[in-house]
């Protein structure tokens, strides 16, 4: 029996008004960082498509693998494991650009990696939590007792990642000035509202996060770490520079919890150990991404003098 048994039978209650706002927050962000992506971003992967493959097999390979062998060795339910599986399968989450710049790393690559990326997930999403969760020895059972469809599933993650981030591009194709004027606000407002919401939820299911606090702080604070170190490790053993390594460490290491825990609601009933593990998870790699962020971008400029740092290297590769 783990530490926090007794979660898998707790459901986290929201209305259908919050999971609409859920929805709507979720597809606002997307259309943000389609409000920050050029054509450009496009080209540069594929001039340069060494940092994306490494980041991509970071992300949909080794993360969900490394998540899957967590499983086993914490003491978490199944729900928690499916939990974190899902956000382990999620798309990178929309501050990895913020983090990326504060760190003083490589943000054009940053946004190239995510502006690819969230295209790649909206298929990659289903196929992924459908495979790791069916072969897993606890959670295969939550994920039959749900009946998970994964074509379901896609529209979906269609709906909120496609069609934004479609009608963000199209935005700033016919006016990139207006965009380029309204895009912070709408990444910053985005961003704060999420934050604000995982926050409510989790305060308006206190009981069920509180009961089961001690090894769900744990979890994820285990977890999260290795999603960065993987983006790091990986970007070092495929010998990028300093300030790629930053970039995909956080393209890695920052998921978009947000977007699970809207899934969790729609797909899996509220199912408690998933809700909790993506909540948090919401919260939490935010704050350890601006620890991290702060204590690199510090660093640089003690290193070179200048707040940019690595981030003033234009080709995405090092030499």
């Amino acid at each position: 029996m783990t530490l926090a048994a007794g979660i898998d039978e707790v459901t986290v209650n929201f209305t259908p008004g919050s999971l609409t706002l859920l929805s709507i927050l979720l597809a606002f962000i997307m259309f943000g960082i389609a409000l920050d992506t050029t054509p450009r971003d496009f080209r540069v992967v594929a001039r340069h498509p060494r940092p994306f493959v490494l980041a991509i097999a970071a992300q949909l390979l080794i993360l969900p693998a490394i998540t899957f062998v967590l499983t086993l060795i914490l003491p978490v339910t199944p729900s928690m494991a499916l939990g974190m599986l899902l956000v382990a399968c999620c798309p990178p989450g929309n501050i990895s650009q913020i983090l990326t710049h504060r760190a003083a790393g490589n943000v054009a690559l940053s946004v190239s990696m995510t502006a690819v990326s969230n295209v790649i997930y909206i298929v990659a999403l289903p196929l992924s939590i459908s495979f790791w969760g069916s072969i897993h020895p606890d959670a295969g059972d939550l994920l039959t007792d749900v009946r998970l469809d994964p074509m379901r599933m896609l529209v979906e993650i269609a709906l909120i990642i496609g069609v934004p981030f479609a009608l963000g591009l199209g935005l700033r194709s016919a006016y990139p000035r207006f965009a380029d004027r309204v895009q912070p606000t709408v990444k910053w407002v985005g961003l704060l509202a999420l934050v604000g919401f995982v926050v409510a939820a989790l305060a308006g299911n206190w009981e069920a996060f509180v009961s089961h606090l001690g090894i769900i702080l744990v979890v994820v604070a285990i977890h999260d770490s290795a999603a960065l170190g993987i983006g790091w490790s990986t970007a070092a053993i495929g010998g990028l520079g300093t300030g790629e390594r930053k970039a995909m460490t956080f393209e890695v290491g920052i998921r978009n919890a947000g977007l699970g825990l809207g899934l969790v609601m729609t797909f899996f009933d509220g199912l408690g150990g998933m809700a909790v593990v993506a909540g948090w998870w919401g919260v939490w790699d935010v704050l350890a991404g601006l620890v991290l962020a702060t204590v690199w971008g510090r660093h640089t400029l003690k290193r070179t003098g200048s707040a940019k740092g690595d981030a003033a290297v234009a080709n995405p590769v090092a030499p």
